[in-house]
């Protein structure tokens, strides 16, 4: 793999652009250290043009958000035939969509909180009817965001309606979902293996923006204060997620454990962030596995997942646990 060109693509053109350029340019660093012929590939609207004048051989995702998160890179990169790291274009999308992530965790009887979509074009006495008896507080969010942008906890109707609009400014389809008081929780789950759990107590009303890249803006209990029993479940509640989206590498699966001792899903990241203020490396360094070391063993995963293993030449590497991982080689480009 040291002998191959690695692209790491950072940038993008969503809100996460400025916190992906951090998550980027660590990764860069990790893996110049590591020795890797690594590359920065600053992406934009011309990134199919970008790729092919850097004739890279993989690609490192260091996306956040849309068109980077979401499947459409990852397609690009299929097209091309270009081995990239993380989930494949349908476990992206899937998990990108808060809505449809949720039906699916419905559908294998994982536990999230009650739900529904309101239309963003809907006038005031709509989103009321519509709200019912559905309560307060609730959260708002667009339906394919990250980094909590778009965000609100509503405590009532004018709240609501302004919250309503405040999300679709980012997307035409906004989520209801029914506040979980409790707490925050985010579980590393690394090729298929939950690696440990923090629990994050935000300074604010919630785990926000500023909470999540301000240094100081939040405190972080590692291991998360839950009992042995309730943190196995938070494990496991988080690995069972992973396998519902059908996602692979590096994921980062957000809970909220109520102040019942339930444990509800609310997200699963599929590129998590990688700076310095970022959960997953925090989980990773808590269970002895450096930064680069973190880095190193999502490159050995890239891999182009549509393109069957049939005839595809493969190297063979090692992982956290010591066992013989496997990942295409490049297929000419």
């Amino acid at each position: 793999m040291k002998n191959r060109t690695i692209g790491v693509l950072m940038g993008g053109l969503s809100s996460e652009r400025d916190v992906s350029l951090r998550s980027g340019e660590a990764v860069l660093e990790a893996l110049r250290a590591r020795g890797y012929k690594a590359q920065a590939i600053y992406v934009d609207r011309d990134l199919d043009r970008v790729l092919r004048q850097a004739s890279i051989d993989v690609a490192f995702i260091a996306l956040h958000g849309r068109y980077g998160e979401d499947g459409c890179v990852q397609g690009m990169l299929e097209m091309m035939g270009i081995p990239y790291t993380g989930s494949d274009v349908l476990a992206s999308a899937l998990a990108m969509h808060k809505v449809k992530a949720k039906e699916l965790f419905r559908l294998h009887n994982l536990p999230t909180p009650a739900y529904y979509v309101a239309a963003s074009s809907a006038d005031g006495d709509d989103v009321v009817a519509r709200h019912g008896d559905f309560g307060y507080p609730c959260v708002v969010k667009p339906a394919r965001e990250g980094s909590s942008v778009g965000i609100s906890i509503v405590h009532g109707e004018r709240e609501l309606l302004a919250a309503i609009e405040e999300a679709a400014c980012f997307d035409g389809e906004v989520l209801v979902e029914r506040y979980i008081a409790g707490q925050e929780v985010s579980v590393a789950v690394v090729g298929g293996r939950a690696l440990g759990a923090v629990e994050i107590a935000p300074k604010g009303d919630f785990y926000d923006y500023g909470a999540k890249y301000t240094k100081g803006g939040s405190h972080y209990f590692l291991p998360p204060r839950l009992s042995p029993e309730r943190y196995r479940g938070v494990l496991t509640q988080a690995v069972r997620a992973v396998q519902a989206l059908g996602c692979r590498g590096a994921t980062r699966v957000d809970l909220i454990v109520s102040e019942t001792g339930n444990e509800y899903l609310l997200e699963v990241n599929t590129v998590p962030g990688m700076t310095p203020t970022s959960l997953l490396p925090k989980i990773a360094a808590a269970a002895g596995i450096d930064f680069a070391e973190l880095c190193e063993a999502q490159l050995i995963g890239a891999a182009l997942p549509s393109h069957g293993p049939r005839g595809d030449r493969r190297i063979a590497q090692r992982g956290f646990d010591g066992n013989e991982r496997r990942t295409q080689s490049p297929a000419p480009h």
